[in-house]
C-alpha cells in the first residue's frame, strides 16, 4: 500500500470513519482561517485545530451539537448556514468546508457561490445519487431509492436535493470555479474508475473564478 493511501486510511480510522474527513484533513493547510459549515458536534473542527493548527470556527443549526462542539473546545455558533454566510466579508477564510450537508441546504448554489466569495478555497463532499446502488435500487423497486447511501424514505428525508458528480462538475464549468482538487471514494477507499457510477462520496476542492470568467451574480 502505498504511504498516501496508508496515511488516509490512519486519518480515517482516527476520524471514526469518515474518509470525507480523512480527505479533508490532508486538504486543509496547517495554521489556516477556516470555517465548517454544518459541523456538527466540531470533530473535524477539534482535530483540525489540534493537528493542523487552524484557527477554525463553526456554524450549526442544531443547537444540542452545537453545545457538544462547544465542550470539544471550538468555537461554533448557531445558525443557518444560507444566512450566517451573508455576515462574513469576501476572502475572511481560507477554507470553507461543507461536508455532506450540501444535498439538505435549499438554496445550493447561493450557498456555495457565497462560500467562494467568503473563502479563498471551497471543501465540498457530498454523497453521490448516481453511484450504480442508487440507480439499481430505482430500476427494481421503481421507487425512490433507498439505500446505504441514501437509508431515508422519501417523506422524511433531510436531503432535498440529489446531485451526482456529472451534475457538480458541470455546474463548476458553467460557473467557472476552478477544480483544484477531487477525490472519489468507495467503501473508505479512493476509486478512480467510472466516479459517477463507482464512487459513493466525492471531495472537491474548489477555487473562486478567475477575474472576468464565471457566471458569479
Amino acid at each position: 500500500m502505498a504511504a498516501a493511501e496508508l496515511k488516509t486510511e490512519l486519518l480515517a480510522r482516527e476520524l471514526l470513519g469518515r474518509t470525507d474527513y480523512a480527505i479533508i484533513g490532508q486538504i486543509i493547510g496547517s495554521g489556516a482561517k477556516v470555517l465548517d459549515l454544518g459541523c456538527g458536534d466540531g470533530e473535524l473542527l477539534a482535530w483540525l485545530k489540534r493537528e493542523k493548527n487552524v484557527q477554525g470556527r463553526g456554524v450549526e443549526i442544531d443547537s444540542a451539537m452545537v453545545q457538544r462542539a462547544i465542550a470539544r473546545g471550538v468555537s461554533v455558533f448557531q445558525s443557518d448556514i444560507e444566512e450566517a454566510l451573508a455576515d462574513y466579508p469576501d476572502a475572511t477564510f481560507d477554507y470553507v468546508i461543507l461536508s455532506q450537508t450540501l444535498q439538505e441546504t435549499r438554496a445550493p448554489l447561493r450557498v456555495l457561490r457565497e462560500m467562494l466569495r467568503v473563502g479563498r478555497r471551497a471543501v465540498v463532499a457530498f454523497p453521490n445519487f448516481g453511484h450504480w446502488t442508487v440507480r439499481l435500487s430505482h430500476l427494481w423497486s421503481g421507487r425512490s431509492p433507498r439505500t446505504k447511501l441514501f437509508p431515508y424514505d422519501w417523506h422524511d428525508s433531510p436531503n432535498i436535493h440529489f446531485l451526482t458528480v456529472v451534475d457538480f462538475e458541470t455546474l463548476a464549468r458553467t460557473e467557472g470555479w476552478r477544480i483544484e482538487r477531487r477525490f472519489f471514494l468507495s467503501r473508505g477507499r479512493k476509486v478512480e474508475v467510472f466516479p459517477n457510477l463507482t464512487a459513493e462520496v466525492a471531495v472537491y476542492e474548489l477555487a473562486p473564478p478567475r477575474e472576468g470568467t464565471g457566471t458569479r451574480a
